[in-house]
């Protein structure tokens, strides 16, 4: 009984090997990846309208090309002809079709781009207490202590953008009053007091004649 049940085992285990290996020779032969054969996406009509729509319209490049090759897929188009058609490659394609199963059109709609952090953020805390007790004057000021503090060497542009990022700003410095000359501010004073007595003489004058 034993020996009736593992050769029943050892046949059905190789007939399911016997199918995948079937399916691999398929995908060889039709350009297709293992990722095609098993990934099955059941479109609704809804998605398509959608998928055609968004492919033309939506404002970034790069989710217009998602749309597009999700739409060759409803379309029935294999993993090769869909990279050939949209100029990107077979794993691309196995991705964003993952993507609209994960979460559908909206998931497709996503863009990460990869943004590598600043080596200054590693001592973002460190500069910005030392700003806050000690405010830079200058750019260059705050380029040689940021050096000082952490070894690291930027531009004034890099610096600027850096305070910026952690919420330091320039301050608007305005100019110094000169000193007061007091013997002008005196004349002009004088003057405006002879020019304000002649307009009073005239108006006089009018009303007496």
């Amino acid at each position: 009984m034993l020996n009736l049940l593992f050769y029943f085992y050892i046949s059905i285990r190789g007939r399911i090997y016997g199918i995948l290996y079937y399916m691999v020779f398929l995908g060889v032969i039709f350009g297709l990846n293992h990722e095609e054969i098993m990934i099955k996406i059941a479109f609704t009509e809804e998605d398509i309208k959608a998928l055609n729509y968004e492919r033309y319209h939506h404002p970034h490049p790069r989710v217009q090309r998602k749309m597009e090759a999700l739409w060759f897929k409803s379309q029935g188009e294999p993993y090769n002809k869909i990279a050939q058609l949209t100029g990107i490659s077979i794993n691309v394609v196995t991705q964003y079709i993952k993507e609209y199963q994960d979460g559908g059109i909206e998931k497709l709609k996503e863009i990460n781009f990869y943004r590598p952090e600043s080596k200054l953020s590693e001592h973002k805390q460190t500069i910005e207490n030392y700003f806050r007790e000690h405010p830079p004057v200058t750019m260059k000021e705050a380029i040689g202590v940021i050096e000082k503090l952490t070894g690291l060497k930027r531009s004034e542009k890099q610096v600027a953008k850096f305070l910026k990022k952690i919420g330091l700003h320039r301050r608007k410095v305005g100019t110094i009053p000169s000193k007061v000359n007091v013997d002008e501010q005196e004349a002009f004073k004088k003057n405006v007091r002879t020019l304000s007595q002649r307009s009073r003489r005239r108006e006089k004058n009018r009303i007496l004649y």
